[in-house]
């Protein structure tokens, strides 16, 4: 297939790009770099061996999507572009709704006016808000979003959904196929050490704050909470490795081939690690302690959530492969490796 990333600079979308590049398929990125550096091109490009067609283009920017859009036939678009910060949405709400669901609803004008209308979009867990039930299937009801965050990606899902069931309701012959990808939480780097997650300022995600504890780019480790309903009073999650997530939207293109309409699939391992539970499996993985303190809980957090992958694996023939020791292995590798990311 030949493939739009938005977001393929992205520590997701630049780790996915590869996997797709590594199974045959043709990709072209779109990036802001808001939430990344010039400088992924390049490893992805010495990863990969090939040269990846970019284009550096806010989702917002209609006429930049449009000539994106001129000049390329696309089967698919994997969707990751967008602002993702649980704690900073709830500050900065605004920001949030224009640049996920404003610069989405570009995006899909801009797709259906040039006849691709086959989209594989970037979800997450936090749809379900405080689940009703863990291990959390794909028929668990969403919940009310904790955060605006996560209800740009509820209401995303929605428009989605109407999309196609507009098309087959209006008798389109050519209806919009969706996948659902919900992700957990998703962690590690690229074996070759030459990718990983770098966010801007202080992280708002566990891994790479940990590994910013150990390289001393950061003095402890804050734990938010430790009075959660959980074993050890911290929030448990399900933690992925992004090159086993990276590989379930290369599977997932088997439910678009299929003209799936609309399909739902949570990516994770189906196990539960605490805060502290990843702290301990960091420094046995690494021979390296992690000074922490417990602060207050964060705005918009729960006490667990961690996933029942069942249906990706049965329908997609996908399922989560690394473990937590190799999650913080190759985080770490990542890490000491590159100290300031990727300012070298």
């Amino acid at each position: 297939m030949n493939i739009v990333v938005t977001g393929g600079a992205g520590f997701i979308g630049s780790h996915t790009v590869i996997e797709l590049m590594q199974a045959g398929h043709t990709v072209a990125v779109v990036d802001n770099f808001m939430n990344s550096s010039p400088k992924v091109l390049d490893r992805m490009e010495t990863i990969t061996g090939k040269k990846i067609p970019f284009y550096r283009v806010d989702i917002r920017d209609r006429d930049g999507l449009d000539a994106v859009f001129g000049e390329n036939h696309f089967d698919c678009c994997i969707h990751f572009a967008g602002l993702k910060a649980v704690g900073e949405s709830v500050t900065h709400p605004w920001e949030y709704y224009d640049n996920n669901i404003g610069g989405t609803l570009v995006l899909l004008d801009v797709m259906r006016r040039h006849g691709c209308k086959n989209i594989i979009f970037s979800s997450s867990a936090t749809v379900y808000g405080n689940p009703a039930v863990i291990p959390i299937t794909e028929d668990c009801p969403k919940g009310k979003c904790t955060n605006p965050y996560g209800q740009t990606k509820s209401m995303l899902e929605e428009i989605l959904t109407d999309m196609h069931t507009a098309d087959v309701k209006n008798g389109d012959p050519n209806p919009w196929n969706v996948v659902l990808l919900r992700y957990f939480n998703p962690i590690g780097a690229h074996k070759s050490g030459l990718i990983g997650e770098n966010p801007n300022g202080i992280p708002n995600n566990l891994m790479p704050y940990i590994t910013q504890v150990a390289v001393g780019k950061l003095e402890k480790l804050h734990v938010f909470g430790n009075d959660y309903d959980t074993p050890d009073g911290t929030g448990v999650r399900d933690y992925i490795h992004v090159v086993d997530l990276a590989k379930g939207h290369v599977k997932a293109l088997k439910a678009i081939e299929e003209n799936c309409g609309v399909e739902v699939f949570n990516l994770g391992t189906g196990v539960g690690y605490s805060v502290l539970d990843m702290v301990k499996a960091f420094e046995a993985a690494n021979g390296l302690e992690i000074p922490y303190v417990i602060e207050g809980r964060r705005a918009g957090d729960i006490d667990a959530c961690y996933s029942d992958p069942t249906k990706a694996y049965e329908e997609l023939g996908w399922k989560a492969e690394y473990s937590i020791e190799d999650m913080c292995r190759d985080s770490w590798n990542w890490q000491k490796n590159n100290p300031n990311g990727f300012d070298v």
